[in-house]
């Protein structure tokens, strides 16, 4: 399952259930009451959750990953790794019934999405990190990525990997290029086109398609975008909604254009170079996968350590190598550019995972879906999509 899992009509329902908690003092828990005893200085571990295939492993143990072995080596911290997160809201309500009760989680560090990190920092689940003792996250973390709405000055979480949502193609079946979001709506596109089911991870491009600024969208833009997506499933424009199966449409040629994450696509195209993947004119949105500490965490204070040592550019650029997403420590593109290996040098280049100033231009971050807003917006996305 992709990373970057869509809504599932089940999950979306019970998270919008649960979070109209947002609004439920109950749900809320206050900043003094999220600190638990931290272990740390006696107790030499933590435990961290993560995706599956997020983190580098060894060509020969894949049980054995260098960057967290480098770690433990380093500090002699311990680290229990789980690759438990197969879906945000799954994931959500795996763990918010303890949180909800202001109970331990049994995990020090998770890794999600922005968009449900944004929940978790509303209802007060995650704590603050002391950036006092995390210099390599200050010095290093990509200014572009240093604050978003939900989390300003990023003070609950920290990037682990980010990426960008836009359009894949495949230009020698097409017999053209695309520039522009308004592309996909030619004719010679009709029936051959597919968008991603999940409203937090389609919502933002097409809004740009239609030259609104995410950072600040409106109700009325929403629905407006929601319009022109419904002419056009009317239409038998779009061929349908899809997860992270874009990849099999888009390989076989079932499709010929689509929407999609730009990790994704670099795995594609070591396969098939005819794959292109597009920043469009109007922008494209510019998103992040973040690390978070859970309130009462037991080893709260391992967990910035560890987080720190991921923005060394030094083990930054080890995990690039594997995951082939958007690095959120620039510094590491200068690492990776002076290897000797030539296929790790050429990596320092690509766009997709260290956009070049031209790119970063026609990127945004775009303002979540607040908790108000998402139950009627999701229930009228979810109509569209057939969910």
């Amino acid at each position: 399952m992709n990373r970057r899992s869509l809504l599932r009509a089940l999950g979306a329902g019970a998270a919008g259930a649960v979070l109209a908690g947002c609004g439920v003092p109950a749900a809320y828990v206050e900043p003094g009451d999220r600190a638990g005893r931290d272990s740390s200085d006696t107790d030499h571990r933590l435990h961290f959750a993560n995706w599956p295939l997020y983190i580098d492993t060894d060509d020969e143990n894949t049980s054995k990953r260098p960057t967290l072995d480098a770690f433990t080596e380093r500090t002699g911290i311990s680290v229990t790794y789980t690759e438990e997160i197969n879906d945000n809201d799954e994931f959500f309500g795996k763990i918010s019934p303890a949180l909800m009760n202001r109970q331990q989680t049994g995990r020090d560090l998770i890794v999600i999405s922005d968009w449900m990190a944004a929940r978790f920092v509303r209802l007060g689940w995650v704590q603050e990190m002391d950036r006092a003792k995390q210099p390599n996250v200050t010095k290093y973390l990509d200014p572009q990525l240093r604050s978003p709405a939900f989390d300003a000055g990023r003070l609950h979480s920290v990037p682990w990997q980010s990426g960008i949502t836009g359009i894949a193609y495949n230009r020698k079946r097409l017999g053209r290029e695309i520039r522009s979001t308004g592309d996909l709506w030619a004719d010679d596109l009709r029936g051959k086109v597919t968008l991603l089911s999940g409203l937090d991870e389609a919502f933002a491009l097409l809004m740009q398609g239609d030259g609104v600024d995410i950072t600040r969208w409106s109700a009325d833009d929403f629905h407006t975008m929601c319009e022109q997506v419904e002419k056009r499933v009317r239409s038998q424009h779009i061929r349908r909604f899809t997860g992270n199966d874009y990849i099999k449409d888009l390989s076989t040629g079932d499709v010929l254009a689509c929407q999609a994450y730009s990790g994704d696509v670099i795995q594609l195209q070591a396969d098939n170079p005819d794959i292109e993947f597009v920043v469009p004119e109007e922008g494209a949105e510019l998103w992040a996968e973040s690390l978070m500490i859970p309130n009462l965490a037991r080893h709260k204070r391992n967990a910035e350590r560890l987080i720190d040592h991921y923005y060394d550019p030094e083990i930054a650029a080890e995990l690039a190598t594997w995951v082939n997403y958007v690095c959120p420590v620039p510094a590491a593109r200068d690492v990776l550019a002076s290897s000797k290996d030539e296929e790790t040098a050429a990596l320092a280049e690509d766009p997709l995972i260290f956009p070049d100033d031209a790119m970063r231009e026609r990127l945004a971050i775009a303002r979540d879906i607040t908790a108000e807003e998402r139950t009627d917006f999701t229930k009228k996305w979810n109509a569209i999509v057939g969910l």
